[in-house]
């Protein structure tokens, strides 16, 4: 298993290794992230449609992702509103800029979730209309699905090189440190609790817990490992959180940033950014940015090195 985590690190690490200046390059890297997780998912699907007793194995992901919402919510809650009564530094002062079409803006981050988990529902169909005509594909789609895994692992460590960050000023942030401690902590425990919940290891149920949002991921890197059904649980429990963390970052951007920024988890630093910024305005940006990177640095790593124990 530790061969196989280096194997899955290593484009990882040559990604990040690699810088880029070209703004051609790094657009067109971007689109191959989009277009690997697009493929990746719709393979995804295939090998979950592609089981017998379908019906059962979706009661499964179902019950499963449930549990692990429930059991991380609310810790993940109540440990970011006890930082926002304890912030590390100044406390920040938002100002009163909003920017145009924060409607708009909230609507299609919301169409992106909603288009990925249609792209797994299609896979499904996929898979488990080849299986009526006795031409099972799900063995052939999660080789597929393994390849491009290494290829997206490359292209997301560009990314996070070429991202803009300096490791300065994420350091000097100690609040984005802090926001981002306390959501890893709080996941973990979370994972430690739902394991046996789940009847599953120790690792595994913290391994679960490590998406911190980035579901178009975690469901990869969990379903490469441990099987589709656990990586469509791993999906909905973090697409979940992204969907929960568009209705909590308009009520409470301006009274705890923390807790907003923190439980927007990964996406803080992409998806969920536009909406932060329309409600928080611009000086909540650093923070969520900083939050937001560094839960995505630790996402990939963590979940492969609790899944190698």
């Amino acid at each position: 298993m530790l061969l196989g985590l280096l194997w899955i690190l290593l484009p990882l690490i040559v990604g990040y290794l690699i810088p880029l200046r070209h703004e051609g390059l790094k657009r067109a890297i971007d689109r191959g992230v989009n277009a690997s997780v697009y493929v990746i998912l719709l393979l995804m699907g295939v090998g979950l449609g592609g089981l017998e007793n379908l019906a059962g194995q979706l009661s499964r992901i179902g019950t499963t992702a449930i549990t692990l919402f429930a059991v991380i919510t609310p810790l993940n809650l109540m440990a970011l509103a006890w930082l926002c009564r304890r912030p590390p530094g100044r406390p920040l002062e938002l100002t009163e800029q909003a920017h145009d079409g924060p409607a708009a803006g909230k609507l299609q981050a919301l169409f992106g979730s909603l288009k990925l988990a249609g792209v797994v529902a299609l896979g499904m169909a996929i898979g488990a209309l080849a299986l009526q005509f006795d031409r099972p594909i799900a063995a052939g789609a999660d080789t597929l699905a393994t390849w491009t895994l290494y290829l997206l692992l490359g292209l997301i460590g560009c990314q996070l090189r070429n991202s803009g960050l300096g490791l300065r000023q994420i350091l000097l942030n100690r609040l984005g440190l802090a926001t981002a401690l306390t959501l890893f902590v709080s996941s973990m425990l979370a994972g430690l609790i739902a394991a046996p919940l789940l009847s599953l290891p120790w690792n595994e149920g913290m391994a679960m817990a490590a998406g911190f949002g980035w579901y178009s991921l975690s469901g990869i890197l969990i379903g490469d490992q441990l099987g589709p059904v656990l990586g469509g649980a791993a999906f909905f429990n973090d697409l979940a959180r992204e969907l929960l963390a568009f209705l909590l970052i308009p009520l409470f951007i301006r009274r705890q940033p923390p807790l907003a920024v923190g439980y927007s988890g990964a996406t803080a630093m992409d998806v969920t950014l536009p909406v932060i910024q329309q409600y928080g305005g611009i000086t909540v940006v650093p923070l969520a940015i900083v939050s937001g990177f560094l839960l995505s640095l630790l996402s990939p790593p963590l979940t492969l090195l609790l899944l190698s124990f």
